[in-house]
């Protein structure tokens, strides 16, 4: 039972905050944009009312219909709302205490990320003691494209979904490492899911290579992403794969301190 379900009990049928709560609830749960049939079917509600509701969402600016569909989504005011509930998570002091343990054992600053909106939302960030560092704070955002995360997460998503994102999204060189073909970004996506990790060499920061592996929730499904981040003087691409082991391992207890 959701929490939806078991709020019935005390919130009028007709409530139009429950109405609106069960839409969104029905929009998180479909791993592409649903149309408004969909919606409807799912909820129990005419399509009237439905359309009603959500035109008041998107006024609000916490959904967004696509272009020349009738498919709705999450807009970019939900996606920081939803980012900032994270980054106050009462789970915060257990990661950030794995965390800690993993940039002891590496010994390079490393991070836990989100997927959120177009970009890649730092959950936290422990940074190393080594006085070359790089400043990305707790809710600092980086192109989903170009970083070891984002193309993680990329790789996870529905076909469907990625081919949208790169046929939406300006693939803008932010270094000459970067990738801004859609073929070659695809490639790179199929490589990802083989061998399951990411690299960013030097495609986001000149001179600044990044591993991530995922983390999953217990249904098996890539939630975040757990990257070690270092200057290339100090880590290469095939040096960073040694802390693999470590960085798989720390995800896995990660995994464990996930609410979402």
């Amino acid at each position: 039972m959701t929490i939806l379900e078991e709020a019935q009990t005390d919130i009028p049928a007709g409530s139009a905050v429950l109405r609106a709560i069960r839409i969104l609830e029905v929009l998180s749960e479909h791993e592409r944009p649903p149309q408004l049939a969909e919606i409807a079917h799912s909820v129990g509600l005419p399509k009237p009312t439905v359309l009603r509701i959500l035109g008041t969402l998107e006024h609000a600016g916490i959904v967004a219909r696509e272009p020349d569909t009738k498919r709705y989504g999450f807009a970019e005011r939900l996606n920081r709302f939803a980012g900032q509930v994270l980054l106050g998570s009462p789970s915060r002091s257990s990661r950030r205490a794995i965390l800690e343990e993993l940039v002891e054992e590496v010994g390079e600053t490393c991070n836990i990320t989100i997927p959120n909106g177009n970009t890649v939302l730092y959950l936290d960030r422990v940074e190393t003691a080594w006085p070359l560092r790089i400043q990305l704070g707790a809710g600092s955002r980086v192109p989903l494209y170009a970083s070891a995360s984002g193309k993680l997460f990329l790789s996870a998503m529905p076909k469907r979904s990625r081919d949208r994102f790169l046929s939406q999204t300006p693939l803008i060189a932010h270094t000459s490492h970067t990738l801004t073909d859609a073929k070659r970004l695809n490639n790179e996506f199929n490589a990802i899911r083989e061998r399951g990790y990411s690299i960013d060499n030097e495609e986001y920061l000149p001179g600044i290579c990044c591993i991530a592996v995922p983390v999953r929730n217990a249904d098996g499904k890539v939630v975040a992403g757990l990257a070690v981040q270092a200057p290339t003087t100090r880590m290469r691409p095939e040096q960073g794969l040694d802390y693999l082991p470590a960085l798989r391992q720390a995800a896995e207890a990660i995994t464990a301190t996930i609410d979402w």
